[in-house]
């Protein structure tokens, strides 16, 4: 499909020519930015000012863009990728030059892995500066986009003013083109400072291309999964960042085939139906059953170190993926590999595979994997887990997203929680850094308030955001947070003590969480294992933010691919 681009260029008014002719006094390049923003269809931005930035930050006084800032430009990243995971929207972030902008790298980093539209907005060393001679600038880097290069999907630098439209709206399409992701626009300290002439930017349009599949690849795949005995279909990120699982749910339902979920995954598919094999990827039983299929259908996911089992997984069937993101086709397996949105090729497939006889041992064989499944999860005398992750499922309403940390209690939910819809349940398991529930839960309650957001936080991984607890606060947010409080780098202490016999490093001093939450105005309570169920349903149902500290030491089931 090729993209129309002979567009007529639409008349102004006359009423609209005398304005172009005449614009308000006082704008600068800040102005040209924020109003490029409002007419690409941004309504909210995230950020954190800083004297090179000043002049983006002051003309957001003049436009009636919601701003919201958070306290540590990382987590404002996280919140920003949070908003664009929900809304499937381009989450604009502010930031400054040099150290403002290193510090959100992280958080762009899980942007990238997830797909998350970011759209990261950074000031630059005035103009002279540019060019990597050692002027002695403050915040001087001497090429600043290239630390950003390897993480961001493009990389769109304005040195005038005239550049600015064009190239913030290069970046929104690139963030929003699958598959989604963040991207980087640098403008001079003077550019935005300097006073401009021209007319107020009014219509953008950075409508992304479609990504549709080659229809004689859907013709071979439409082929083999109608000739299947045994097919089953791993469902990756892809399709929540697609929205594609109606047609999941359909094509899996046409085809009778089995559909496991990756973590990434989660709610693409509904967890109670008979064909559903959840998302255990960390269990042997569901690997061997992935790896008798004689084909595989895999959407949206590149298959990588979690989703095979840490590369234990070697099927034996046929191979065909879907993938946006065209350097993971083929990565880790080959196959067919099909370059297209997930949601585009899907709908293709349920019209090109016929309607195909029912193998009613599919729903069978899938009772039979969980009931492995679960028989391997109650030999390891691991109630106080199961039990606890249930109570938080039971607090959190169908309909309320979740996000959750690189914790004890997150890895269990990655196998083991049920996201009752598509979309709700997050994790920064795309890069995997610590500290990315709370300031995501901040931006998914920013997207929309009306229903309350949970984090689930080890005491580690809370101690990274604890100044958000101010941005909560301050924005008066739906956001509890969970703090499961073991003392220490819980995951880390096991893995040290299993494969050296005892743990350094690991073991934190840490906070009274309550009173601290408290101190910032946030209403905190302390819980225990058999309350924290009824607690957590109280903070959720009571307006603005709450912290839940649950002290308890968790253990992880045992791994399956050592």
């Amino acid at each position: 499909m090729t993209h129309d681009h002979h567009h007529e260029v639409p008349r102004l008014t006359a009423e609209q020519t005398a304005a172009a002719l005449a614009p308000p006094a006082g704008r600068n390049g800040g102005d040209l930015l924020i109003e490029t923003l409002h007419g690409l269809g941004a309504t909210t931005v995230f950020g954190l000012p800083g004297q090179h930035a000043l002049g983006m930050f002051d003309a957001l006084r003049r436009s009636s863009l919601q701003y919201v800032g958070l306290r540590v430009e990382n987590n404002a990243g996280f919140a920003a990728d949070a908003y664009g995971r929900i809304t499937g929207e381009v989450a604009p972030l502010l930031l400054s030059t040099g150290p403002g902008a290193l510090t959100s790298l992280a958080a762009l980093q899980e942007a990238a892995a997830a797909s998350a539209p970011v759209l990261a907005i950074s000031s630059q060393v005035p103009t002279p500066g540019l060019g990597g001679g050692r002027h002695g600038y403050l915040h001087e880097l001497r090429d600043q986009q290239a630390s950003f290069r390897d993480v961001v999907k493009s990389v769109h630098t304005v040195r005038t003013a005239s550049q600015i439209p064009s190239a913030i709206a290069a970046a929104w399409e690139s963030a929003l083109t699958a598959p989604h992701g963040p991207v980087w626009v640098e403008i001079p300290q003077d550019v935005l400072l300097a006073q401009t002439s021209l007319p107020v930017v009014t219509a953008m349009d950075a409508t992304p291309r479609e990504l549709h599949p080659r229809p004689e690849l859907i013709a071979v795949a439409a082929h083999r999964l109608a000739q299947a005995e045994r097919p089953a279909v791993i469902a990756g990120g892809g399709v929540v960042r697609a929205d594609a699982s109606g047609k999941l749910l359909a094509l899996a339902e046409k085809l009778n085939a089995p559909v496991v979920t990756t973590f990434g995954g989660k709610g693409a598919f509904p967890w109670e139906h008979p064909l559903s094999l959840q998302s255990w990827l960390e269990d042997r039983h569901t690997t061997d059953f992935l790896e008798d299929a004689d084909v595989l259908l895999v959407v949206g996911s590149g298959l990588g170190e979690l989703s095979s089992n840490y590369h234990t997984f070697k099927p034996r069937g046929q191979v065909i993926q879907i993938e946006a993101d065209l350097g993971k086709l083929e990565s880790n397996y080959a196959g067919l590999g099909i370059h297209a949105d997930a949601r585009l090729a899907l709908s293709a497939l349920l019209e090109a595979v016929p309607d195909v006889r029912q193998d009613p041992a599919a729903a069978e064989s899938v009772r039979a994997v969980l009931a492995r499944v679960r028989e391997r999860i109650a030999s390891q005398d691991l109630t106080l887990e199961q039990e606890i992750l249930a109570a938080v499922r039971a607090a959190l309403p169908d309909t309320s997203p979740c996000f959750w940390d690189m914790t004890i209690l997150g890895y269990w939910a990655w196998s083991a929680f049920d996201a009752r819809q598509p979309n709700t349940m997050h994790s920064g398991q795309g890069a995997g850094g610590l500290g990315y529930g709370f300031p995501a839960a901040i931006g998914a309650a920013v997207a929309d308030r009306t229903r309350p957001v949970l984090a689930v936080s080890g005491d580690g991984g809370a101690m990274y955001s604890i100044a958000e607890l101010a941005t909560a606060r301050q924005y008066d947010l739906p956001v509890t947070w969970l703090i499961v409080d073991d003392g220490g780098y819980g995951i880390l202490r096991e893995y040290m003590t299993d494969a050296f016999g005892e743990a350094t490093a690991t073991e934190l001093a840490g906070p009274d969480f309550v009173a601290l939450a408290e101190s910032f105005g946030v209403p905190a309570v302390r819980t225990t294992p058999e309350t924290v169920g009824e607690d957590l349903a109280k903070a959720l149902g009571t307006p603005g933010p709450s912290v839940v500290v649950l002290p308890a030491l968790l253990r992880m089931f045992a791994p399956t691919h050592l």
